[in-house]
Order: C-alpha cells, then structure tokens, then sequence
C-alpha cells in the first residue's frame, strides 16, 4: 500500500457553541488516503480539543511509522484494524481514520459498497439524519431552524434558559426535538428539566451529566421520562457495557472509538445488551460522513450532518433530502471527487 495525507480545515456555515461555552469556527481534520494499484480509499479524523488530540500530533505518529502503515497486505479489513491498533495504541482517532480507508480501499477491491459487505440491506425505513443547532441566542436558534426545514432537530443546551429555548423553536415547527447536554447539566437540573422538555415534544436526551456521574445517571435513569443516550460517557467498546442501567441507549462515534472495525462489534454488543443505538458524527467531512452513513441498516438514530453545518464540501458521495440520507451507489465508501 503506499499512503498519503493531509491536513484540512474547513469553515462551518455559522460559529457552532456547545455547552460550557466551546465555540467553534472551523473543522480541523486529518485525511488519509491508502492506495493499492488502480484503487484509493479515504479516511478522516476530525481534531477535537476536548479529547486533547490535534492534527500535528496525528500527523507525527504517521510520519514515524508510516512504512510500517504501508507494509501490510490488505486481506481483511479487521485484521488490519488491530494491526494498527497495536502500532498506535494512544492514537484511537489516528486508528480510526486509517481504518476507514482500509474499509473503503477493501471495499472498492470487492467492488461492493460497505453495507453490502456487511450483509445488511438498505431500504425505505431507514433513520433520518437529525439537523444540529447549536447554542447561540434565542433569535439566532430560531432564524437557523427556520433557515433549515428539517424533520428531526438536535439542539445542543446546557445554557441559564433552556427552556425558553426549546419553547422558542417549538412555536416554529411541529418537528421531532432531540436534545443534547454535551455534560451539562447538574442531576437536579437535569431532573427538573426533563420532564418540562418532554412535554415540549423532545424525543430523548444525549448526555445529561458530566461523563463520570454515574451516581447521578442512576437517579436519572430510574425517574426519567425519556431515553438517555450514553456520548462522553460511552467512548470505546469497553465503556458499551457499564451504560446498562444508566443509558437507554450509546451515541457511537468512529472517531473516538477508533474506526468501523470497532463500532461494528459496538453495536452487536449494545443490541445484545437491549441498549438502543445511535451514530453521531465530530463535524466530519463527506467522507467521514459517509462512512457513518453505511451504518444506517443497523441504526435506531442517526446525527451525520457535518457536511450540512460545514461551508464547504471537499467530496461527493453523500447527499441528504430532509433527512433523508442518500449515498452514492460506488463501491466502498462510495466517495468521489
């Protein structure tokens, strides 16, 4: 295999704040790219400050082993996940990005899409992509909902007036409200707040409580009247387990679980465990967005709209019809450019 990368940093369409004030302006990612003969695959990672891993560091590792990245026989995309694995242990998002080209790269070779090579059939029931709005003020919610007609909104909250929030962007639409506290919420705001957001049509709610409350998720979980879904809280396939009981359900992230190869044992896990599944996104590309898209068989719930909230698209392959999620029918991650 010979491999290539770079370094992107795309604008977002507006400033995009989530709890605890985290505001940001563009979507810094690492690309990757593995190539056999006639065939490339791509992956991403997206950098996130809140997991203390930045690009340099990414490309750093890369440089280091890079020939050891390319000695491997592609045979199997799985075994060359726990390769990589091994060769970066403290790099899950640097694994994941890797991983995703070796799926796409595989998956051309096969000339098959991914979700064919998993065995799993797409269809018209598939879930729709919810449409994230992030935290600003009150008017700038709302003229960013009414921007975007959609059938499913993720709010992001933890702010001094959630609920006027809600309240304002419920007078707008009559769509499906999911909320996201990012960890920002105490367990009393969070017991006060959710009965009053279920009353105001919200599906569910995302991570209520700082990551390791689990003392709190206790309490909210036996008195909620809506399913908790597991984010910080759930990052690898050893966290899947200690959700029972806390969580109705795990947002699944690729970057941060580090790749596919994972997440596909993730979810046989969570569905064995009768947790409800949802996969969320980091911001990522077309490309890191396709690779979540692949998933949708296997999926309750679904948050892959980067490249709606990003200004600018750096492939094709994946396009969205108010919520619908429709991807190329190209083999692998059925990206081009």
């Amino acid at each position: 295999m010979v491999l290539q990368f770079t370094q992107t940093n795309l604008p977002f369409v507006d400033a995009f704040t989530i709890s605890n004030g985290r505001t940001k302006t563009h979507q810094t990612a690492l690309l990757v790219a593995l190539s056999i003969g006639p065939f490339i695959g791509y992956g991403e990672a997206p950098a996130i400050a809140y997991y203390n891993i930045s690009v340099d560091q990414m490309v750093d590792d890369l440089t280091k082993k890079q020939k050891l990245v390319e000695k491997f026989a592609l045979t199997d995309p799985e075994r060359y996940w726990h390769y990589l694995h091994h060769l970066f242990p403290q790099n899950p998002f640097l694994v994941a990005a890797l991983d995703m080209a070796g799926w796409d790269l595989y998956g051309q070779m096969k000339a098959k899409p991914l979700y064919q090579l998993w065995n799993t059939q797409w269809s018209a029931n598939l879930p729709q992509c919810d449409y994230t709005i992030g935290i600003d003020s009150i008017e700038k919610m709302v003229e960013k909902m009414k921007a975007n007609t959609w059938p499913i909104y993720k709010i992001k909250l933890g702010t001094p007036d959630d609920i006027g929030i809600i309240q304002a962007l419920r007078k707008h639409t009559d769509a499906t409200f999911r909320v996201d506290a990012n960890a920002g919420w105490t367990t009393e705001q969070a017991l006060k707040l959710i009965p009053e957001l279920a009353q105001l049509g919200v599906e569910l709610i995302e991570q209520p409580l700082a990551k390791d409350n689990w003392e709190g998720m206790k309490i909210l979980f036996n008195q909620s009247v809506l399913p908790l879904i597991a984010d910080e809280s759930c990052v690898s396939e050893q966290d899947v387990a200690k959700c029972v009981g806390f969580f109705h359900g795990i947002n699944i992230k690729l970057t941060k679980c580090s790749g596919i190869t994972p997440a596909r044992r993730m979810i046989q896990e969570a569905r064995s465990l009768n947790l409800k599944v949802m996969m969320g996104s980091m911001n990522e590309s077309v490309i890191g967005s396709a690779a979540i898209g692949h998933f949708l068989p296997q999926l309750d719930y679904v948050d892959m709209d980067g490249p709606l909230l990003l200004a600018e698209a750096n492939a094709k392959g994946v396009e969205y019809e108010k919520g619908k999620v429709i991807l190329s029918d190209k083999p692998g991650l059925g990206i081009f450019f």
